[in-house]
């Protein structure tokens, strides 16, 4: 079984705003994209244009309508993908120590060469965030795009997670979540930012900040200002011929 680091040097994660995401699945997109076409490990897809496709995925977009205790219904579209939790149950459960958490960053990576695909991490996952590939016979998960990150050869503001880059509404954001003044930390602490089923003792370091309160209207007619006359006494022109009008 592989061991897990008693403390890291810096937690690298996401915050994800519930509140900001409008479920286009670009972030999908992109994560595939970018695993597939560039310098990850490919994400394989079993008849893609068939009756019963299925693929490969390190990042999928959930859409759930909520109904709170007042007002409308609500569509939350909820991203997911792997934690890199502080406290992960798919590292100590690995028994060929393909699982690992970095020291340096607290990334949770998977070492493809010493998988044998038993699945054990998938069952030990509660968040459901390992897949098998179907091809390869190894379990997949998101790296926080580690090739991205610390690539010199690209330019500064593409070193960040292709998910985030990509994302149009500005809804997912990438970085320190060990450093208490850095602007993802910020961002939790004045967002109220929670972590995904606290109860499993897991301590993801990946948060999600809740959607807003919607405004409501209360009672308030909003075509009565297209309904009220505009003026009680019409004058002018328009006043001349009404009292025309009323002549006939």
């Amino acid at each position: 079984m592989t061991s897990l680091p008693q403390s890291t040097t810096r937690k690298l994660g996401l915050v994800i705003d519930l509140d900001t995401c409008v479920g286009c699945h670009a972030c999908v997109i992109s994560c595939k994209g970018w695993n597939t076409e560039n310098y990850g490990a490919p994400l394989s897809d079993q008849s893609p244009y068939g009756a019963d496709p299925s693929g490969t995925f390190l990042n999928r977009v959930h859409s759930y309508e909520v109904q709170p205790p007042e007002g409308q219904a609500q569509l939350v579209h909820f991203p997911k993908s792997c934690l890199h939790c502080e406290d992960a149950p798919c590292v100590t459960v690995c028994p060929t120590g393909a699982s690992y958490k970095r020291v340096e960053d607290g990334i949770v990576l998977v070492n493809e060469s010493d998988c044998i695909g038993c699945g054990l991490c998938a069952w030990a996952c509660p968040y459901g965030a390992r897949e098998m590939d179907q091809v390869e016979k190894v379990m997949k998960k998101c790296t926080l795009c580690v090739d991205r990150i610390y690539n010199e050869n690209i330019p500064e503001v593409d070193r960040i997670p292709t998910c985030v880059r990509t994302c149009p509404a500005g809804a997912r954001h990438f970085g320190d979540l060990g450093d208490p003044d850095s602007d993802v930390s910020v961002l939790v602490a004045e967002r109220g930012g929670m972590d995904l089923m606290p109860e499993q003792g897991t301590k993801p370091v990946n948060k999600y900040l809740p959607p807003r309160p919607k405004d409501t209207l209360g009672d308030i007619d909003i075509l009565a200002p297209f309904l009220a006359p505009i003026d009680a006494e019409p004058k002018g022109f328009l006043g001349w011929l009404d009292k025309a009008l009323e002549k006939l």
